[in-house]
């Protein structure tokens, strides 16, 4: 009986300890297998392995482009949310709108530059990443399902720039997509169906710039952020970052 009472009076005793060992997961080892540890147990340390090989972290072998284009898409990400603030998608309001940041809404023009420039450094850096990758050979394998992954975030990348071409409303845009459908409407047998749908009828006007709107501040970045955490993970899967085969 005493021993049943003990028991149960050192249980509650050792509760707040049980209750952190349970979430924290301690590890016992040695000590660079707590170090692991620690950084397989915090989410933002795991986006980094334990261990990474020396030739992996050569600026000259990488560039860091593929970092490089993360941060810009970073970057477009935060400065696109904040023009949202600013911008109505409609035919009627849209130019106005872009006037406004740049004469009236405060530091609106450098907003609005920093995110054009953004756009056009990020299609620069995912394709000299790209570039980068085959020149070297890391698409062979284990890393050809990481490659066709990459690919996938190149037309992304496009993508996101072609439909953001549209949202000012200009004379520019106006003529740019207005070109870039009658392109793809040359495509073999589904070329008019592809052009419909890509401007909700027959010319550039309010359904294709709410469909332009609607796919450059949502479906588009949803799809490239689910895309770069398939890339990351394969990174990870694949033994790093790639490097020379004799090193």
């Amino acid at each position: 009986m005493s021993a049943t009472v003990y028991s149960i009076r050192d249980s509650i005793k050792n509760l707040p300890k049980n209750i952190r060992s349970s979430v924290l997961r301690p590890v016992e080892g040695t000590p660079e297998q707590a170090r692991a540890a620690a950084v397989f147990g915090n989410v933002f340390l795991h986006i980094h392995p334990a261990r990474v090989h020396e030739n992996s972290l050569r600026f000259g072998y990488t560039l860091g482009l593929g970092l490089i284009s993360f941060y810009l898409f970073l970057i477009l990400a935060i400065s696109g949310t904040l023009l949202m603030f600013y911008y109505t998608p409609s035919t009627q309001l849209a130019y106005h709108n872009m006037k406004d940041l740049e004469y009236v809404v405060s530091f609106g023009v450098i907003l609005r530059n920093i995110h054009r420039w953004s756009a056009h450094a990020m299609v620069a850096a995912v394709f000299l990443h790209m570039c980068r990758v085959f020149y070297t050979g890391s698409y062979k394998a284990p890393r050809e399902f990481n490659w066709v992954v990459g690919i996938c975030l190149l037309l992304m990348t496009l993508f996101l720039s072609f439909t953001g071409y549209l949202l000012p409303w200009d004379q520019l845009a106006f003529w740019a997509i207005t070109v870039g459908s009658n392109i793809a409407a040359y495509a073999p047998w589904i070329g008019e169906k592809i052009r419909f749908v890509m401007l909700g009828g027959n010319e550039v006007g309010q359904m294709a710039l709410i469909r332009f709107y609607v796919l450059h501040v949502a479906l588009l970045p949803v799809a490239a952020l689910v895309l770069m955490g398939v890339h990351f993970w394969r990174i990870r899967k694949d033994g790093g970052l790639s490097r020379p085969a004799d090193r």
